[in-house]
C-alpha cells in the first residue's frame, strides 16, 4: 500500500474516532437550560413558578450531577414521556423516578416508547412512587388569593391516545393553563379559544444527529405562537444509538412569571 494512502486512512480513522467520542460526550451531557417565560395573564398570586422539565430519558440513568443543579430550585417536576423503552429494567426506571422526586412533586405524561414496556407495570410503579399520571386529565393549583393554575396532560399523540377534549373538560372553565404532551405535534390540535398558554414537549430529540446541519427534526427551542408558547426539548437520553451531534442532551428549569 502506498504510504500516502495509508497515512490518509490513519487520519480518517483518527478523525472518526474523535468524532464518535465527541458525539458520545454530547449524548451524556447534564445540561440544564434556564427558560424565563413571562405572560401578561400569569396569576399574580403565585409570584413565580419554576418547573423542572425532563423528557426522553430512555436508557439513561439520571445523574447526581444533574440533580445538584436543580434541587431546591423547582416547585414541581414534569416527566415529559419516554421515561423508558423496550429492554430498560424496571429497577432503573424506579431509581430514576426516586431521584426525580427529590427535586419536587412529580407529574408524568406518556410517550410512545413507554408503551414498549409492560405499561400496566409502569403505571403501577408510577402510582406506587407517588407520581401523578396526567393521562388526558388535569390538576389545579390555588394560590392564597384564589388565583388558579392548571396543569394538563395528554396521552401520546403518536399512539392516537391523546384526548385534549377530556383534559380541557377536567381543567374547568378558568385558570392559567399549562399543557404537558410528549409529542409537540399536539400544537396542531390546540385552538386559541382553549386558552392554553404553554405547551411542554419533547419526542424529537432535537434531531439527535445532524449531518452537515441536516436532520429530520429541528433543534429544541421555544416557539411563541398565536395559539400557545411551545417548548420543544432535545431531551435527556437517546434512542437507537447513544450518540448526538448538533443537538446536545438537555433538561429545563422553566420559570413562569407575570409580564411587567
Amino acid at each position: 500500500m502506498d504510504i500516502y494512502i495509508f497515512a490518509i486512512i490513519i487520519i480518517l480513522v483518527l478523525i472518526g474516532t474523535c468524532l464518535l467520542g465527541y458525539m458520545a460526550k454530547e449524548a451524556f451531557q447534564d445540561r440544564v437550560i434556564h427558560n424565563e417565560l413571562e405572560f401578561e395573564d400569569f396569576p399574580a398570586g403565585f409570584g413565580s413558578v419554576t418547573i423542572f422539565f425532563i423528557s426522553d430519558i430512555h436508557r439513561r440513568k439520571v445523574s447526581d450531577k444533574l440533580l445538584e443543579q436543580v434541587k431546591g430550585k423547582a416547585d414541581l417536576v414534569i416527566i415529559g414521556g419516554d421515561l423508558a423503552e423496550k429492554g430498560v429494567p424496571f429497577s432503573l426506571v424506579k431509581e430514576n423516578i426516586e431521584k426525580l422526586k427529590t427535586v419536587g412533586p412529580a407529574y408524568f405524561v406518556w410517550g410512545n416508547n413507554d408503551y414498549e414496556l409492560d405499561h400496566r407495570e409502569l403505571d403501577a410503579l408510577l402510582l406506587e412512587s407517588g407520581v401523578k399520571i396526567l393521562d388526558n386529565t388535569a390538576v389545579s393549583f390555588e394560590a392564597e388569593n384564589g388565583d388558579t393554575m392548571i396543569l394538563m396532560g395528554v396521552d401520546d399523540v403518536g399512539k392516537g391516545r391523546d384526548r385534549l377534549d377530556l383534559a380541557l373538560q377536567d381543567a374547568g372553565p378558568s385558570g392559567f393553563r399549562i399543557l404537558a404532551c410528549h409529542n409537540p405535534s399536539i400544537i396542531g390540535k390546540i385552538e386559541k379559544r382553549h386558552e392554553i398558554r404553554l405547551v411542554l414537549s419533547g419526542h424529537t430529540h432535537g434531531g439527535q444527529i445532524h449531518i452537515l446541519g441536516y436532520s429530520p427534526y429541528e433543534k429544541g427551542k421555544v416557539k411563541t405562537m398565536d395559539r400557545a408558547t411551545l417548548l420543544i426539548s432535545n431531551g435527556y437520553g437517546t434512542t437507537a444509538l447513544p450518540l448526538r451531534l448538533g443537538a446536545r442532551a438537555e433538561t429545563h428549569l422553566v420559570r413562569l412569571g407575570r409580564k411587567g
